[in-house]
């Protein structure tokens, strides 16, 4: 479906309270290398689009990447302008509440989800709370390692059993894939003690005073040690 540049909300998803996000770059600067967000895509639980839309970056394109993104210079001329597209998701995630609000955990802001998602919120222009964030790429159960994080492309195929970004990469295809990664891993049931993470931490290792704390425990107490330092996701279900 080429937008050409429109964009749509979806009114059946207004009230979802888990959505899914993803953008498509193309390249600035003289080389090309630097991602400029030119296109982004947010669906409901329930897979149906919220909004989509071209974007039209703040400094001129060097490069669309037309093979992986199937972007052209044209559907880009009329674009939405980022910081229109700013407001409009920023909006729907705090559920019109101001960031204050979301931050000191009283407002009723969305659960976000996506893979990789600190930076398509850092092209968009986005700030989001942490903790309403699950990400896909930095879920400790779905990384290679501690600091290595799984493709969308391979986790799809691992966990759902097809394949995505074959050829064009299309934004809603992501955004289908990560949810529904995610609501796989939130119906997985644990233990209290297993999935009582605080979330806090984005990563596996222990924060400094805990490993302090663990070097003064006996081996036998160490073994007995099952709590998570991560939000586990089932605890959203």
């Amino acid at each position: 479906m080429s937008l050409q540049g429109s964009s749509d909300y979806g009114t059946r998803n207004q009230g979802s309270q888990v959505v899914a996000l993803a953008c498509k770059m193309v390249g600035g600067g003289s080389d090309g290398s630097l991602d400029l967000c030119a296109r982004v895509c947010l669906i409901g639980e329930d897979e149906n689009v919220i909004f989509q839309t071209y974007i039209k970056p703040k400094i001129p394109v060097t490069n669309y990447r037309y093979e992986t993104t199937g972007i052209r210079p044209e559907y880009l001329r009329d674009a939405m302008p980022l910081k229109q597209a700013q407001r409009r998701i920023q909006d729907f995630l705090s559920n019109g509440e101001p960031i204050w609000k979301i931050r000191s955990r009283c407002g009723k802001a969305r659960i976000l989800v996506g893979h990789g998602l600190d930076h398509d919120l850092e092209c968009l222009g986005v700030e989001y709370p942490e903790f309403l964030i699950r990400d896909t790429a930095i879920y400790p159960p779905l990384m290679r390692t501690s600091k290595l994080s799984n493709s969308l492309k391979y986790l799809t195929q691992a966990y759902l059993g097809y394949d995505i970004q074959t050829g064009t990469q299309d934004p809603y295809e992501d955004c289908v894939a990560a949810m529904r990664i995610y609501i796989r891993m939130r119906s997985q049931n644990h233990p209290r003690d297993y999935a009582s993470g605080c979330g806090e931490s984005r990563n596996n290792n222990y924060p400094a005073w805990r490993q302090r704390e663990l070097e003064k425990m006996t081996p036998d107490a160490l073994l007995e040690l099952s709590a998570s330092d991560y939000y586990c996701w089932c605890l959203d279900s």
